[in-house]
C-alpha cells in the first residue's frame, strides 16, 4: 500500500501543533511559566486515573488550560487475557471529565494475567489481524469513541506471513481505528530489523493519523537501537519527520520524553525545533498552492 501525497485538511485531526507530555517533573515549572510554544498534552491516563488531592488538581489545572490526548500503557490490545472492562470503564470516565480529544495505545501486548512493563511484538499473522482488530473493536464499542494504535519498536522480528508495514494495515483497516503514528519508532526498527525506513513511511494508512510522537534513543549498536524516550532526538530522527511532513502535509506532533527529564528550558529546545518544522513545512505547502 503506498498512500497519496495531501495536505492536512482544517479538523482532520483533533487537535494541532506541537504537545509535550506532561510530568510530574514539569509540572510546578509549567504552572509558574506556561509554556507558548506547546499547543496540546498527553498523559498516561493509568498514572492518573482515581488520583485526587493536590496532583489531581494540578492536572485538572492543565486540562483546562491546554487540548488533552492520552496515551496509554496497560490495555495490552494484542495480548491472550481477556480485555479489562472495569479498567475500560474507569478510562472511559477520565477521558469524559477531562475532554480528551484522543485516546491511543501500542500495537502490542504487555503480559497475560499480569504487566510486564515491556511491549511485546504480536506475530505478523492473519489470524493475529482479525483477533487484534476484534478486540480493539471493544474497546471502541465501551469508550464510544475511536481509538488509535501506535506503530511499536521490537527488538526481535515477529514471525508470520505479513511484513510489519501490511500487519498495522490491516489490523487498522479491519478495525477501523486511528493510527497513532511513531517517527523514532520507524527508525528504531529500521536500524534494528534492516527495514527501510522511506517505504515503510510510503506504505503508512496516512489518512489515520491522530497525532505523532518523535522522541530519542539508546544507541546500544549502530544494528541494536533501544527506544528509551531518554536522550536528545538524534538528527536521522528530525529527517525522518521532515520526510513525513514533505509526504502527508504537517500533522500534531508531541515530544515524547519519560527519562532523564531535563530541565524545561531545555526540554523546551526539541519543542521550539517541532514548531519551527511544522511552520517551514506548512509555509511550502501554502507557496505550492499559490
Amino acid at each position: 500500500m503506498s498512500a497519496q501525497p495531501q495536505t492536512a485538511t482544517e479538523g482532520r485531526y483533533p487537535v494541532t501543533g506541537a504537545g509535550l507530555g506532561l510530568r510530574l517533573e514539569l509540572i510546578d515549572e509549567m504552572r509558574v511559566d506556561p509554556p507558548t510554544q506547546v499547543d496540546f498534552i498527553e498523559v498516561a491516563p493509568e498514572n492518573w486515573i482515581g488520583v485526587g488531592g493536590s496532583r489531581g488538581k494540578a492536572l485538572r489545572h492543565f486540562t483546562e488550560r491546554y487540548p488533552l490526548v492520552c496515551h496509554g500503557l496497560s490495555l495490552s490490545v494484542g495480548g491472550p487475557a481477556p480485555l479489562d472492562d472495569a479498567f475500560l470503564a474507569a478510562l472511559k470516565r477520565f477521558l469524559d471529565t477531562h475532554g480528551a480529544r484522543a485516546y491511543t495505545e501500542h500495537l502490542s501486548y504487555c503480559g497475560d494475567f499480569g504487566q510486564l512493563y515491556d511491549l511485546m511484538p504480536i506475530p505478523f499473522t492473519e489470524d493475529a489481524v482479525h483477533y487484534v482488530a476484534a478486540r480493539i473493536r471493544h474497546v471502541q464499542d465501551v469508550l464510544e469513541r475511536r481509538i488509535g494504535m501506535e506503530n511499536v519498536s521490537t527488538y526481535a522480528a515477529p514471525a508470520g506471513e505479513l511484513t510489519e508495514i501490511e500487519f498495522l494495515n490491516a489490523v487498522v483497516d479491519e478495525a477501523d481505528c486511528g493510527l497513532h503514528l511513531d517517527i523514532n519508532n520507524i527508525f528504531v526498527n529500521s536500524r534494528n530489523h534492516g527495514l527501510d525506513a522511506a517505504a515503510y513511511l510510503d506504505g503508512i494508512p496516512a489518512p489515520r493519523i491522530l497525532y505523532a510522537h518523535i522522541a530519542g534513543h539508546f544507541r546500544e549498536h549502530d544494528d541494536l537501537r533501544i527506544d528509551t524516550h531518554g536522550e536528545d532526538i538524534l538528527p536521522e530522527v528530525w529527517d525522518l519527520l521532515d520526510a513525513a511532513y514533505a509526504r502527508y502535509g504537517v500533522f500534531p506532533t508531541l515530544l515524547e520524553r519519560d527519562y532523564n527529564i531535563p530541565p524545561l528550558a531545555e526540554l523546551l529546545e526539541e519543542v521550539d525545533e517541532i514548531v519551527a518544522r511544522q511552520r517551514r513545512w506548512q509555509a511550502a505547502e501554502g507557496s505550492h498552492v499559490a
